[in-house]
């Protein structure tokens, strides 16, 4: 008999993002706050007998061995030797390429769901293993909880946020990560600190160090920031497109996307979340119904 479930692939924000060395093998050290918003992208699953992954509709641009839902579900089934398949279905809502980890928060997505679905019972540390060979940022969407991670992102400790609204902002620009990191002027040497003291600071003094470099290597984006920052403080996430400005309750979150007004540019409204709404579905699902 065929199974279904259908969970959320929320976003996430880099509240705070450093970096504070790089490594021989070429990958940077962070350090960054990594909180979940209540939007994102949804994946419905359904098991088949047969063995087969499919997934629909298929992402321009990226072929099916490189896609991380279908590598996130490769990978499962090697590890497990399970011989089941699913149809996957992917209803996309964050811009690919736009720092707010929608690829790894697909992969992690499809780890959970179908270690569910498939009856495989793996621990949230396991499948938090799998996940980091698929991305640095995939452990923190596999663990569910707002994190303090240093590293190359993967090294995770629980925090608590503050839980604003948000606007986020994509200037309709693709930013290449590489691009970003190999610029000759990025700062790559921030002291590092301690998370007690980033959390001390508070979100007026936190900073993204990539920042300025993705301002002078995309126009759009050092625009989109600068129109966004007459409203409420801002910065990028990850190393963009995307950007967000925090603010104290939903009204001035609408009044801003009204404000929006440019076709080339995609808004969106959310709230910050330090529990995963993946987790909070799961556990629902897992919940007996009185």
């Amino acid at each position: 008999m065929t199974a279904s479930l259908s969970l959320p692939a929320p976003a996430k924000l880099n509240r705070l993002l450093h970096i504070t060395g790089r490594r021989a093998d070429g990958y940077h050290e962070l350090q960054t706050l990594f909180q979940f918003l209540d939007h994102g992208d949804t994946l419905t699953f359904a098991t088949r007998d047969d063995g087969t992954l499919h997934l629909s509709p298929t992402l321009p641009g990226v072929a099916a061995e490189e896609n991380l839902i279908l590598r996130a579900a490769r990978l499962l089934r090697d590890e497990t030797g399970c011989r089941q398949g699913a149809d996957i279905h992917l209803e996309k809502r964050l811009p690919m390429g736009g720092g707010l980890g929608g690829g790894s928060s697909d992969a992690a997505t499809t780890l959970l769901g179908l270690n569910a679905l498939w009856g495989l019972d793996l621990s949230l540390e396991r499948l938090a293993e799998l996940g980091l060979a698929l991305g640095a940022d995939v452990p923190v969407f596999v663990h569910g909880q707002a994190a303090w991670a240093e590293g190359i992102g993967e090294r995770l400790t629980p925090v608590e946020l503050d839980t604003p609204w948000f606007v986020v902002i994509h200037p309709g620009v693709s930013v290449a990560t590489p691009a970003v990191f190999g610029a000759p002027g990025l700062t790559r040497h921030t002291p590092p600190i301690s998370m007690a003291r980033a959390l001390q600071e508070g979100p007026e003094r936190w900073r993204n160090d990539c920042e300025s470099t993705v301002r002078e290597l995309y126009p759009p984006v050092a625009e989109a920031l600068e129109w966004l920052g007459q409203f409420a403080p801002t910065r990028l996430t990850g190393t963009g497109a995307c950007l967000f400005a925090w603010l104290t309750n939903e009204a001035d979150a609408d009044s801003i996307l009204r404000r929006l007004g440019r076709h080339d540019w995609q808004g969106f409204k959310a709230r910050g979340c330090n529990r995963s709404p993946l987790h909070v579905a799961l556990e629902t699902l897992a919940t007996p119904t009185p």
